[in-house]
């Protein structure tokens, strides 16, 4: 499967080796190298960052009107859906998605550049209230060198949710992609160039991100951070940002409460509770992974979501009838375990799964079985902390008061889902609950168009929607003197 060909990165639009030690990226399904490159030196850092400030200066891009780099995204997006097929089968071997997934990103991803394109061509500035003798503006303008730090979990998504609004707003931009996924970066830069952003703009550097990421956040030219991945980097690059008093967007962990009303209709809450945990094998922040359901449909809904669980076919990522592929390495499995085996002993019952799959087919790869424990309170370890895996908690509550009370008691604060018929109900709960997102008599579905991002310690600002932009420019104030007199405090 793999190449003996080193894979080039992209340092400041030319295409070479890293500078820095060479390792494999692994199929997760196997275990088997897909592709062989060298990380990203410290070297290789400093060339793409001095060379991205240089092409911001030089290259035109921030002076392109509007709609001459929505043109381009346009291209991007465009590209995107011509080589889709191949996209969505490499996004497959470089995370081990099953395939009607990784399409499904890949399809993410081109409308993410085609929404921005169209945001970027009609954003409008503003001509603010006037106080005096004097027109008063408010425009926006692109910050220079910015960074994204992008997660294994959805990468070609992901990547797109940071390069096209940072590329829209006019900047240049430095991609650090999860070490274990490297691929989707490169060719989305690729992408990028042969839809016309200039050369040297865009520069994507795999490597750890405690070595390559550290580097390019204390980085004096970086002006701002978007960082998708765990609350702790999160909080130590907000930590550097202080220190550099730079503005950062972080999306990071989740622990989300699913709440099921004894009002709900159960087909739909049991499918959309299934798809909310193990869809992406549980690999997801905002993971539907607390389950609480009204004490008088527990039993019933906890015995037909046992056997929904049961019934999910979890197998080979390149088969159209897979819906759990593997996790992302044995390591992260092997916590996943420790996580189950902690929720037992915190007097849990595993109701559903709880142990690799049985089968030769599945051996070598890196597979855990959907699983469900009952029987833990709101404040054991497994139901506080996130697993981010396909380990779902259950509890029954007895009030409304209960629940929302038991919903809020987390760290986090990314998403919730409330499954009820009565929508006055839903409605106060989901503006009861404390979350960035809340989806009702749903879950886990997005669109570009709405802003995302969490609470607490599941990050700081907002990604997508119309000001997913702004994120990425300075704010300026213009004011435009109409007074015929000279200003009278120095008039003689």
């Amino acid at each position: 499967m793999i190449s003996d060909v080193l894979l080039p990165i992209n340092v400041a639009g030319h295409w070479r080796l890293g500078g820095g030690d060479i390792y494999e990226s692994l199929y997760p399904a196997t275990g088997e190298p897909i592709a062989r490159l060298r990380a990203a030196s410290l070297d290789d850092v400093e060339e793409a960052i001095q060379g991205a400030a240089r092409a911001f200066r030089t290259s035109g891009w921030a002076q392109r009107l509007p709609h001459e780099r929505a043109a381009v995204l346009h291209r991007v997006a465009q590209l995107i859906r011509d080589n889709a097929e191949a996209l969505a089968q490499k996004q497959r071997l470089d995370n081990g998605k099953p395939i009607k997934e990784t399409r499904s990103l890949v399809a993410s991803a081109a409308a993410t550049f085609q929404f921005f394109a169209a945001a970027c061509e009609t954003l409008e500035e503003s001509i603010t209230p006037s106080r005096g003798a004097f027109v008063t503006m408010s425009v926006h303008e692109p910050m220079g060198v910015v960074a994204a730090i992008t997660p294994w979990n959805s990468p070609i998504a992901s990547e797109a949710q940071k390069m096209a609004p940072a590329l829209a707003a006019g900047n240049a931009l430095v991609v650090k992609p999860a070490e274990v996924t490297p691929l989707m970066a490169l060719e989305l830069a690729r992408i990028c160039e042969e839809a016309g952003v200039p050369r040297g703009l865009i520069s994507v550097l795999p490597g750890k991100g405690s070595v390559i990421g550290d580097a390019i956040t204390k980085h004096p030219l970086v002006k701002r951070v978007s960082f998708t991945g765990g609350t702790t980097t999160g909080r130590h690059i907000a930590h550097i940002a202080a220190d550099k008093m730079m503005p950062v967007s972080l999306e990071l962990g989740g622990k989300s409460p699913t709440m099921v009303l004894e009002d709900a209709d159960l087909d739909h809450a049991v499918a959309g509770v299934l798809y909310g945990i193990f869809s992406s094998s549980g690999e997801s922040c905002i993971a539907g992974s607390r389950l609480f359901v009204a004490r008088s449909l527990y039993d019933e809904f906890l015995t037909r979501l046992a056997e929904g669980a049961h019934a999910l076919r979890v197998g080979d990522p390149a088969s159209e009838s897979t819906q759990m592929g593997p996790l992302i390495t044995a390591r992260h499995r092997e916590g996943i375990e420790r996580y189950v085996a902690l929720g037992v002993s915190e007097g849990g019952r595993i109701r559903s799964g709880g142990m690799r799959p049985r089968g030769t087919a599945l051996d070598k790869g890196y597979f855990y079985t959907p699983t469900i424990i009952e029987g833990l309170t709101n404040s054991a370890r497994t139901t506080q902390e996130e697993i981010f895996g396909p380990v779902l908690v259950a509890m029954p509550f007895d009030s409304e008061e209960q629940l929302i009370e038991q919903a809020n008691d987390s760290v986090y604060a990314l998403a919730a889902g409330v499954w009820s018929r009565d929508f006055k109900r839903a409605w106060r709960l989901g503006r009861a609950v404390q979350a960035g997102t809340v989806w009702i008599n749903t879950y886990k579905q997005f669109s570009v168009s709405t802003p995302f991002g969490g609470w607490r310690d599941s990050g700081l600002g907002r990604e997508k929607g119309r000001e997913g932009i702004l994120q990425y420019m300075e704010q300026k104030s213009m004011y435009w003197g109409t007074n015929e007199q000279p200003l009278p405090w120095s008039a003689a």
